[in-house]
């Protein structure tokens, strides 16, 4: 027979489950964020609904967003965890996690209501939920996790500290529940297919995206740059281009009291590149100076023709 307060218990655990797994979305959609701009250097791309402000207010706007998801994450953990105190009690008066609770369902309602007006104003952008992850677009199923999110904190107001059960049939059903959630929010999450497809796919060195600023970046930090350093004379590269899977940057510099132009091979690596160097004498009547500094683009630039094989 079916205990009667079966029920009782799974409305129990759902309540308790709830802020520690919101606090972790909440947590995780920051860092994901974070790892973003630490790998292009910028805040403003890959935070969909911030692409529907003017550009003035698209930085301070994703800035905001993601120090409150990370902010709301914390008070959630610190709020149910029944630590500092002898009497199995919260370290925070129950009025601070009401607030972090009605807070974070604030939160993803507000995060629904946006995910309605992206899908009706820009259908090509996702949600920007995870960063670089978040890059299909906006759909039912991202709209149905922010509420189901929504749904999930406001039952968990009022609930007292978290509390393992013991050990046995009660800490097993905790657990099964806690696997059923995640399962949910799993389905209902694009990011999980993207994850999945990034960890089984590299994508070829000739096809991938590295910004130059991140091959610049790398280049600085070599020590083949702390090597030729004091002989170049500007701070910017004269020529830039790309050929497969090798970027090449070229520097003038002086070596013995001669004009000469430093290139360097970076390969296109997001980690931990390759870095070789070679020294191109010029003839004394080169107009090194009069080369424009600005960083092309596109095209292999004036030193196309050039092979590395000149020495590393």
């Amino acid at each position: 027979m079916t205990d009667p307060a079966l029920p009782a218990t799974i409305l129990a655990d759902l309540q308790d489950i709830q802020p520690p797994i919101i606090a972790g979305i909440l947590i995780g959609a920051c860092l994901a964020k974070l790892s973003r701009v630490m790998r292009s250097g910028t805040l403003d791309a890959g935070l969909g609904p911030t692409q529907l402000f003017p550009l003035r207010l698209r930085r301070p706007l994703s800035m905001t967003m993601c120090a409150f998801e990370m902010s709301l994450g914390l008070a959630l953990l610190v709020t149910v965890l029944p630590v500092g105190t002898r009497a199995r009690t919260a370290l925070f008066a129950p009025r601070a996690a009401t607030g972090a609770r009605i807070a974070a369902a604030a939160f993803f309602m507000v995060a629904a209501a946006a995910l309605v007006e992206l899908k009706g104003r820009r259908p090509d952008l996702g949600c920007g939920c995870f960063g670089d992850f978040s890059t299909q677009p906006a759909g039912r199923r991202s709209l149905a996790r922010a509420l189901l999110l929504t749904g999930a904190a406001l039952i968990s107001i009022e609930t007292p500290a978290l509390y393992l059960p013991p050990w046995g049939h009660g800490n097993l059903l905790f657990l099964g529940i806690v696997c059923a959630e995640l399962a949910l929010i799993a389905a209902l999450s694009p990011e999980v297919s993207e994850a999945l497809v990034r960890l089984g796919y590299t994508d070829p060195c000739e096809l991938r995206q590295v910004p130059a600023d991140r091959t610049l970046a790398a280049l600085h930090r070599s020590r083949l740059w702390r090597k030729h350093a004091r002989a170049i004379t500007t701070e910017l590269p004269i020529d830039m281009w790309r050929e497969l899977c090798w970027r090449y940057v070229v520097f003038p510099c002086r070596q013995d009291g001669k004009n000469a132009e430093v290139v360097f091979a970076v390969q296109l690596k997001r980690r931990r590149p390759l870095i070789h160097a070679a020294i191109l004498p010029q003839p004394p009547d080169s107009a090194v100076g009069s080369l424009t500094s600005t960083l092309p683009t596109q095209g292999r630039g004036h030193h196309g023709a050039m092979q590395l094989s000149t020495g590393v």
